[in-house]
């Protein structure tokens, strides 16, 4: 990376792993409430039988992929320590790691999915190729990503922070960077509906093989 980008990404880092990343995971303890369908209809179709999570909070998505594929084949990465200790007290043969996701501490391929879910969009511009270039180098097959989408690269104030969320095409972005990944499935995901969804556009793709 460049300076420009190393200091882009450790100000985030700074401002998740502190105070402002602590208050996030209060608001955060009940978000995985109404989302079990969703990742029993992805889990049923892609078939993983392991996967990691790229700032996993404190379990929001990860109690679901979880309790489908045990907890002894499911990691998750995050930057802050009060979530990952929420994380491992509630499910403590989670792979649970302190890492940024850009050295993700992991091999090639060691996961068969590897995901995000309001992560991406959390990562200042300049550092996401080699974000994502990551994300894909850690999966064997899938990668799925549920992010805020616009058109065009739009910054969003943040709870009084700049810098601090982007939306955009992220499965867009995902084909440029990765053009041999084929895009598999899409799909959004509406706010409200008894979930806490926050209309969330997904994308599922596959690595080629061999």
């Amino acid at each position: 990376m460049s300076a420009a980008r190393d200091s882009a990404e450790q100000r985030l880092v700074d401002l998740w792993s502190g105070e402002f990343g602590d208050d996030y995971v209060e608001r955060n303890i009940a978000a995985e409430r109404g989302r079990e369908a969703f990742w029993v209809e992805r889990l049923e179709d892609l078939k993983p039988a392991s996967a990691l999570e790229i700032g996993c909070n404190v379990g929001g998505n990860l109690r679901w992929v979880a309790d489908r594929l045990g907890q002894g084949n499911v990691a998750g990465v995050d930057v802050n320590e009060k979530a990952l200790s929420v994380l491992r007290e509630r499910f403590p043969k989670v792979d649970a790691r302190r890492a940024s996701g850009t050295g993700l501490p992991f091999g090639d391929g060691e996961f068969e999915l590897t995901y995000t879910i309001g992560v991406l969009i959390h990562q200042d511009p300049s550092v996401l190729p080699d974000f994502m270039r990551e994300i894909v180098r850690c999966s064997s097959r899938w990668i799925l990503c549920g992010e805020y989408y616009a058109d065009e690269l739009t910054e969003v104030p943040y709870r009084g922070h700049e810098g601090a969320l982007f939306k955009q095409d992220f499965g867009g972005l995902y084909q440029q960077l990765f053009p041999d990944l084929k895009l598999y499935d899409q799909g959004f995901l509406a706010r409200g509906e008894g979930s806490s969804w926050d209309d969330v556009t997904w994308w599922v793709f596959e690595k080629p093989s061999g």
